[in-house]
């Protein structure tokens, strides 16, 4: 059989890249607007029989009307929860939504999930969020295993003055679950000050390092410095 001559493999090959490469641009955007539709279509399927049962069905069923009333039906479930959240602020507010947790907590089965949903919320919270300085590297579980962890707090207290160390609290989160995690006392020398953000590191730490923040110079003309 004949070679495959080389310009057209190459051409091929050059092809293919492309394709890919385009692919690549296109799967987010495309995932995002399935996404979106999606959640259009669920919410005005579940919500416009409720919300439109005044309009006639000879024009709510109508098939070229369908996308409006599920986009308005979407548009008045956004609303009314975003009301909700102005309304929780206050006491009957958190009154009721109390008592609605309460009772999805004894649900069997459901509970659990809600529980492991709040967590993973409330990490991400602004007042928890906050308490999370900085982030670190330290040699963990290991001298020369480096893991990434958060520096919560640099007070002194009761195991500097036992240790006789300038000792650093850092919490050491799971992947990818950064709801769980280790609590340890490093000395301040063996730590790592990194120059992500918090947020860069929880994404980083749930991705399983898929996701890595972006560094402005190649690792090996940016080496860290230990923090004093």
């Amino acid at each position: 059989m004949p070679e495959t001559p080389e310009p057209a493999l190459s051409r091929t090959i050059t092809i293919r890249n492309a394709f890919f490469a385009g692919a690549l641009l296109v799967a987010p955007l495309f995932f995002t607007v399935w996404a979106l539709a999606k959640v259009i279509e669920f919410v005005g399927e579940t919500f416009r029989p409720l919300f439109f049962i005044a309009v006639p069905e000879s024009l709510r069923d109508r098939p070229s009307l369908t996308l409006l009333w599920d986009l308005l039906a979407t548009v008045i479930v956004f609303l009314l929860v975003t009301l909700l959240g102005y309304v929780s602020r206050y006491v009957f507010g958190r009154f009721f939504l109390g008592v609605g947790e309460r009772f999805v907590l004894k649900l069997p089965g459901v509970g659990a999930i809600y529980t492991a949903v709040k967590q993973i919320v409330d990490t991400f919270g602004s007042q928890k969020r906050h308490s999370l300085n900085k982030v670190v590297l330290a040699e963990f579980p290991r001298k020369g295993v480096w893991t990434i962890g958060f520096l919560t707090s640099r007070e002194r207290g009761e195991a500097q003055a036992k240790t006789g160390e300038e000792v650093s609290t850092v919490f050491i989160p799971t992947t990818p679950n950064p709801t769980s995690g280790f609590l340890l006392l490093f000395p301040r020398k063996d730590l790592v000050e990194l120059e992500m953000s918090v947020g860069e590191g929880m994404k980083m730490i749930i991705s399983g390092g898929a996701v890595m923040p972006p560094w402005p110079c190649p690792p090996s003309l940016s080496k860290p410095k230990h923090s004093s």
